[in-house]
C-alpha cells in the first residue's frame, strides 16, 4: 500500500470522526440557539403588546371615554388594542399566534381554553412568577408557548369590570351582563400567550446545520487536497527519487550524481545519509576493482 493511500485512509478516518462529533455537538447547540432565538422573538411580540396596552389605557381611553356614553368603541380596551397590534405584526411574524386569554372575559373571543386556564391558574398560585414557557400538542403538531400574567394593577380598569352598574352602559349592551365582571385590584385575571409551532426553531436549526456541515465538509476537503499536494511535494517526490537512485546504486552503476535536497528537515537528513552511503559504496567498489 502506497504512503499517500495510507495517509488518505488515516485522514478519512479522522475526517469521519471529526464530522460525526461536529455534527452531534453543532446540531445540539444550533437547536438550543434556534429555540432561544424564537422565544426571544416571542418576548419581543409580548413587549409590543404590553406597549399597546399601556398606550391605550393611558392615552386613548381618556380621550374617548366621553363618547362611551353614546356608543361603545372596542379601541378603548387595552386587550383589543394589543391583539390588533399583534395581528399587524403577524405580517412579519406570521407563525406567531397571540391571545389575551382570560378566565372571565368581557369579549368572548378572549375566553381561555382549558390549557390556557391551567397556565393562568399557575400564575394565580405563584403571584411572583413573571413568565411560563412550555410545549403543548395542537392539531398541527407540537407548539411552544410563552405566557405572561395579566394582572389588574391600574384602578382605572376596574369601573368596566367591577360591577354591571359601574360599567359603561354601551359596553354592557354590546357584551351583556354575564361576563367580565367581579375583577379585583392586583388579581391575575388572564395571561398573554404567544404560541409558536415547534417546527419553526427546528427548521431554523436544520437550515443553519446544513450550512455549517456543508462549509465544514468543504473546508476539510480543501484541507485534504492541500495536505495531499504538500505531502506529494515534500515527502513522496523526495522518497521516490531516493528509491530510484538507490536501485541504480544497487545495480552497480557508476558516476551517478548525489541526491540534492535543499531542505534541512528529516528528508534532507535522509538524503545526506544516503549520499554518504553512496560515496562509501563507490569507494569500496573502486578498492575492489
Amino acid at each position: 500500500m502506497k504512503l499517500i493511500l495510507k495517509f488518505n485512509l488515516a485522514f478519512a478516518g479522522i475526517f469521519l470522526v471529526g464530522l460525526g462529533t461536529a455534527a452531534y455537538v453543532s446540531n445540539h447547540l444550533l437547536q438550543q440557539n434556534a429555540r432561544e432565538e424564537t422565544l426571544n422573538e416571542a418576548r419581543l411580540v409580548l413587549e409590543a403588546a404590553l406597549a399597546a396596552r399601556a398606550y391605550t389605557s393611558s392615552q386613548i381611553r381618556p380621550l374617548l371615554a366621553p363618547q362611551l356614553q353614546h356608543t361603545f368603541m372596542p379601541q378603548v380596551v387595552a386587550a383589543y388594542a394589543a391583539t390588533e397590534v399583534v395581528e399587524h405584526m403577524r405580517k412579519r411574524y406570521g407563525d406567531y399566534a397571540y391571545k389575551e386569554a382570560t378566565l372571565n372575559p368581557t369579549n368572548p373571543r378572549d375566553r381561555a381554553a382549558e390549557w390556557e386556564a391551567e397556565v393562568i391558574n399557575q400564575f394565580r398560585s405563584n403571584p411572583d412568577r413573571a413568565e411560563i414557557i412550555g410545549e403543548r400538542d395542537t392539531a398541527v403538531g407540537r407548539a411552544l408557548f410563552v405566557a405572561r400574567p395579566i394582572q389588574i394593577k391600574d384602578p382605572g380598569c376596574l369601573p368596566s369590570h367591577s360591577t354591571v352598574e359601574a360599567a359603561p352602559r354601551t359596553m354592557v349592551e354590546k357584551y351583556g351582563k354575564l361576563n367580565g365582571f367581579g375583577w379585583q385590584l392586583n388579581e391575575v385575571v388572564g395571561a398573554q400567550v404567544i404560541s409558536i409551532p415547534k417546527d419553526l426553531p427546528l427548521q431554523r436549526a436544520a437550515a443553519a446545520f446544513q450550512t455549517f456541515m456543508l462549509s465544514f465538509a468543504v473546508v476539510m476537503l480543501v484541507t485534504a487536497a492541500a495536505g495531499n499536494l504538500m505531502m506529494h511535494r515534500l515527502i513522496i517526490q523526495p522518497v521516490v527519487g531516493l528509491s530510484k537512485l538507490a536501485d541504480e546504486v544497487s545495480l552497480g552503476k557508476k558516476g551517478l550524481p548525489g541526491f540534492k535536497v535543499r531542505s534541512k528537515d528529516e528528508i534532507g537528513v535522509l538524503a545526506d545519509s544516503f549520499n554518504r552511503m553512496k560515496r562509501s559504496v563507490e569507494h569500496a567498489l573502486k578498492m575492489l576493482a
